[in-house]
């Protein structure tokens, strides 16, 4: 097989279906994800160990290589000749190997493009504070983070720097100047970077994952000492990215970082992608925005109680992930039974259907 022409011609089908992600595994066919549903190419042959192995070479640089046959998984950026961008992830399952490949839309598309609430912009026209983008893997989170970066640097001159693992949406600087560092390409890792971003004269910070607690430290304390910073993390909703952050600490910890991330938590917006009824997916959300009664709920240990001043703060720009889907059937956009199935907890729905 001519791995090569051959990969070119599996990324034109996720092109021209409107795919979202292209799987090689050992023993089966080519799959592509449309709409949130695998489907196998069934017309290509079924995948052999030395196929699934010639797609990454042709992918992966000599020293992401040999990192990948030392470590066994890799996490990678691959560009096509026809400017095609990919988020890649190479791993070993039964002895073979599997690739994961996400397309990354050419097109950085607006918020409101992305069919998400206008409130999301007044964050990134912040001067300085922590917002986080949550939601499970393959929910939209870093399209949503490139549409505030991007609004960012169509009308405000900043300097931006995002530090990613690998690299996603490349930006053009044009009010603004965007440096873009990649984990072990440009900087030796999250904390590393985050350390050397207070000497970089920056006024905006993108994190793409915060995975320790030195890069969490950083992250917070950039947000304390003037600067906008973006994040994500794989979280459900708002209390518990903000349990989840404070558990990253020790005990000795925990009570400094509570107070800090009170005092410079800007907001936290959960997203999933749903099914809609006419075809494709539509985000539904939940928007947290730090008051302060929920800066007073962080400080005395009380985050069980946020859901409820999400659910009566929409005078402050909250939004509840509940309504946000019973509005959603309101509007024909998805059925009831979807709503249910992606609510977090269906007997608040019941009320607001």
């Amino acid at each position: 097989m001519e791995y090569a022409a051959t990969l070119k011609k599996y990324i034109n089908v996720v092109v021209h279906e409107g795919a979202s992600d292209l799987h090689f595994s050992t023993g089966a066919h080519p799959t592509v994800r449309v709409a949130g549903a695998l489907t196998p190419m069934l017309k290509e042959d079924v995948l052999k160990p030395e196929d699934t192995l010639g797609f990454l070479h042709v992918m992966l640089k000599p020293e992401q290589e040999k990192r990948f046959l030392a470590e066994q998984e890799v996490d990678f950026a691959y560009e096509t000749d026809d400017g095609f961008r990919f988020r890649g992830n190479a791993f070993y399952q039964r002895g073979s190997v599997s690739i994961a490949l996400r397309l990354i839309p050419k097109v950085i598309r607006t918020i409101a493009e992305l069919n998400l609430p206008e409130v999301l912009t007044s964050f990134a026209r912040r001067s300085q504070g922590f917002f986080l983008v949550v939601g499970p893997v393959g929910q939209g989170k870093t399209t949503t983070l490139a549409a505030l970066i991007e609004l960012i640097n169509t009308e405000r001159m900043e300097h931006i720097v995002t530090i990613e693992d690998p690299i996603e949406y490349v930006f053009e600087p044009k009010q603004s100047l965007i440096d873009q560092r990649e984990v072990r390409i440009d900087t030796k890792d999250f904390s590393t970077a985050l350390t050397s971003a207070f000497r970089q004269d920056i006024d905006v910070l993108l994190v793409g994952e915060m995975r320790d607690p030195e890069t969490t430290a950083a992250a917070v304390t950039a947000a304390e000492t003037g600067h906008l910073v973006l994040s994500t993390l794989h979280t459900n909703n708002a209390a518990q990215t903000i349990d989840r952050i404070i558990d990253i600490f020790s005990a000795g910890q925990q009570e400094q970082i509570r107070l800090q991330l009170a005092a410079s938590l800007a907001g936290i917006f959960s997203q999933r992608l749903v099914p809609r009824v006419s075809g494709g997916l539509i985000p539904v959300c939940e928007l947290l925005v730090n008051n302060k009664a929920v800066g007073n709920l962080i400080r005395e240990k009380r985050t069980h109680e946020i859901q409820t001043v999400i659910e009566t703060g929409m005078q402050d720009g909250m939004i509840d992930m509940n309504r946000s889907l019973a509005e959603l059937v309101a509007r024909g956009e998805i059925t009831t039974e979807t709503a249910y199935q992606y609510s977090l907890n269906p007997n608040v729905l019941d009320k607001l259907l």
